[in-house]
């Protein structure tokens, strides 16, 4: 069975497209106008061994707000659409991610309930171009769209571009042992409700 999906969506500020493939080999195509943004979605394909094309226009003369939360909301839906009825997943997956000073660590239920817990802290407010306050944004709609629970916690870091990478590669990880198939469940529902 195919889990990938692709998922388009346009509104008067942006323009998104992704292409998600969970069981692909870390292959990425990342074009969003904003240079540290498509740095961390390349690791968060990377690590978590997502196949992920995004291509991005925004209305970025503003800022990268738009360009940012929508690419989370049109990514969350993809990862929805691609994991489906979610049977035979592991369904929970945690990582924890040094980057040199910095530590993070992320645990994933895959739960089909929004939840972001966010306990990061950036000691610089721009990376790049880059606004930090929009990497919170950025997994708020991606949590919000996949219907997915996600804690993450800054456990060390000073260095502001290693706490973000650590973040995504954290999440990557997690949601690289969230979605594996777990042979022992066979096609079932990882829930005692009979569905997520």
């Amino acid at each position: 069975m195919t889990r990938a999906a692709e998922i388009a969506r346009k509104t008067s500020e942006t323009e998104i497209s992704v292409r998600l493939d969970l069981d692909g080999t870390g292959k990425t195509d990342i074009a969003t106008g904003i240079g540290f943004f498509d740095h961390m979605l390349t690791a968060l394909g990377r690590h978590g061994l997502f196949d992920l094309a995004v291509k991005a226009a925004g209305d970025l003369h503003i800022d990268a707000h738009h360009t940012v939360e929508d690419t989370g909301i049109v990514l969350g839906q993809a990862l929805a659409r691609a994991l489906g009825e979610k049977r035979g997943i592991a369904r929970f997956g945690e990582a924890s991610v040094p980057m040199d000073e910095a530590l993070v660590s992320a645990a994933i239920d895959l739960s089909g309930r929004a939840h972001l817990s966010w306990a990061v802290t950036f000691e610089r407010p721009i990376l790049g171009d880059l606004d930090t306050q929009l990497f919170e944004e950025f997994f708020r709609a991606l949590t919000g769209n996949g219907l997915f629970t996600l804690h993450v916690r800054q456990l060390a870091g000073s260095n502001a571009h290693h706490v973000a990478e650590a973040v995504f590669k954290a999440v990557a990880r997690a949601l690289k042992m969230a979605v594996a198939a777990d042979p022992r469940v066979g096609q079932a529902i990882p829930s005692t409700k009979g569905s997520l």
